[in-house]
C-alpha cells in the first residue's frame, strides 16, 4: 500500500491551502491509501479530530522555533525512518523547505511540494526555493496564474513544474432548492435586501479595506457580511463603524455553516491583492452564486469574466464599487444563468475526485519511474479562455 505523508505548517487555523490537504487526504484515504498528515507546529485543533475518526495519522512536529528548531528535525527523521513513506508531499513554503532538506538526513522515495501563491515579494521566499530546488522531485503549482508568477520569480524551472489545481466536493457544495433558500434568508434575518458575502482571512492582501471603502458608495438596501477571522479584525470593525455602516454590514468572524451563507447570498466578492487558486471562489461558483473579484493572478483562474461572474479591472475602492454596482444592476435572471454557468465550470474543471486522480497518476509516475515532470498545462490556459 503506497503510504503518502502530506505535509504543511498548521492546522490550527483553517486557509485555502489547509482546506485543500485535508480533502486530499480524505479522498486518498478513502481510495485504500494509507495516509499521515504532518504539521509543522500546533496540535491540529479541530482537523486532527477529524482525521482521527476518519482513521488518518496526525503528527505535529510541535516546532516553536520555525525551521531553526532542531527537534522538529530530528522528529520528523525519526518518523521517517519507523514509518518509511513513499511519498513527502509539502504544501507552503516553511513546509517545502523542510521537506526538501530533510531528506538529506532522512531520505524518502519521492519529494514534491506544491505552490499555492502567485506572490514572491520576499526576498528569503525566493532563495529558500531556489537554493533547494535540486531536493524535489517535482514541483507542482496550483493554477496558470500561480506557475507564471513562480517561473517570473526564478524559483522553479517550466520544465519541472506542473499545474494541478484544487478541488472541490460539488456534491457538498451545491445550491439549495428555491424554496430551502427562502427558509435559509429567514432564519438568518434576511429579507429583500442584496446581500454580498465575502470570506477568507483579515488580513491586508485580502483588501478588505478597500472592500468597505467600495460598499459605503452603493444601494442603502444592500448588505454586505464578511466570515473569517485574522488581525485585521479590530480595525476594520473600527472602519465599519467610521463608515456609519454598523447596519449595513459586519463581521461574522469564523463560520462552520458558509454553505448556508452562499446558498443565500446574492452574490459573493473577492477584492485581493493576489491570490493562488481561492478555495472561496470554487465553493461560491459550486453553489451557484455568482461573483465579483479582483482581476488578478488566481481569480482570473477561475472566473470567466461575463459569463460566471465579473472581475474589477483594480484593487481600487472605485474600480470594486463600480463592478459591483454593474453586478446588482444586472437582471435577476441575468444573474442566475451566471450562477449556473458558475457551477457548471466548477464541475468542468475542478471537481474533486478528478483532481485526486490526477495526484494519484503523478505520485504513481514518480514511485515507478522517477522521470523528469513535465509541463502538462498551458501558462496561457486561463479561465477566460
Amino acid at each position: 500500500m503506497m503510504h503518502v505523508a502530506l505535509m504543511l505548517p498548521g492546522l490550527d487555523v483553517l486557509g485555502g491551502a489547509e482546506s485543500q490537504v485535508l480533502q486530499l487526504a480524505f479522498s486518498l484515504h478513502k481510495r485504500g491509501r494509507r495516509v499521515t498528515v504532518i504539521a509543522l507546529s500546533g496540535t491540529g485543533d479541530a482537523a486532527a479530530t477529524e482525521l482521527a475518526k476518519s482513521g488518518i495519522d496526525f503528527l505535529t512536529l510541535r516546532m516553536r522555533k520555525g525551521l531553526a528548531d532542531p527537534m522538529g528535525w530530528f522528529r520528523l527523521a525519526r518518523w521517517v525512518h519507523r514509518h518509511r513513506p513513499h511519498i513527502l508531499h509539502a504544501h507552503l513554503p516553511h513546509a517545502a523547505w523542510m521537506a526538501r532538506w530533510s531528506r538529506l538526513l532522512s531520505p524518502v522515495p519521492v519529494v514534491l511540494d506544491t505552490i499555492h501563491n502567485s506572490a514572491w515579494t520576499s526576498v528569503g521566499r525566493r532563495l529558500g526555493y531556489r537554493c533547494s530546488d535540486s531536493l524535489a522531485d517535482a514541483v507542482t503549482a496550483v493554477s496558470p496564474g500561480a506557475a507564471q508568477a513562480s517561473i517570473d520569480a526564478g524559483v522553479v524551472l517550466p520544465e519541472r513544474l506542473m499545474i494541478i489545481p484544487n478541488g472541490i466536493d460539488t456534491q457538498h457544495w451545491r445550491p439549495s432548492p428555491h424554496s430551502e433558500r427562502i427558509t435559509l434568508r429567514a432564519r438568518l434575518g434576511i429579507r429583500n435586501e442584496f446581500l454580498w458575502l465575502a470570506a477568507g482571512r483579515l488580513e491586508s492582501v485580502k483588501n478588505f479595506s478597500s472592500l468597505l471603502d467600495a460598499f459605503v458608495t452603493l444601494s442603502p438596501e444592500s448588505r454586505l457580511v464578511i466570515a473569517g477571522t485574522g488581525r485585521l479584525a479590530d480595525p476594520l470593525s473600527a472602519q465599519i463603524r467610521r463608515l456609519g455602516m454598523d447596519n449595513r454590514a459586519c463581521l461574522l468572524g469564523f463560520r462552520q455553516d458558509m454553505l448556508s451563507w452562499m446558498q443565500v447570498a446574492d452574490g459573493f466578492v473577492l477584492p485581493s491583492l493576489g491570490e493562488g487558486l481561492p478555495m472561496v471562489l470554487l465553493e461560491c461558483g459550486a453553489c451557484a452564486l455568482p461573483a465579483v473579484a479582483t482581476d488578478v493572478p488566481g481569480c482570473q483562474d477561475v472566473i470567466v469574466h461575463g459569463k460566471t461572474g465579473l472581475l474589477a479591472s483594480t484593487p481600487g475602492s472605485s474600480a470594486l464599487a463600480h463592478t459591483m454596482r454593474t453586478f446588482m444592476d444586472l437582471d435577476p435572471l441575468t444573474r442566475q444563468r451566471m450562477g449556473a454557468d458558475a457551477r457548471m465550470h466548477i464541475q468542468s474543471r475542478f471537481e474533486l475526485e478528478t483532481i485526486v486522480d490526477q495526484w494519484e497518476a503523478l505520485y504513481d509516475r514518480l514511485i515507478h519511474s522517477r522521470e523528469p515532470v513535465a509541463y502538462v498545462a498551458t501558462l496561457d490556459s486561463r479561465a477566460r479562455s
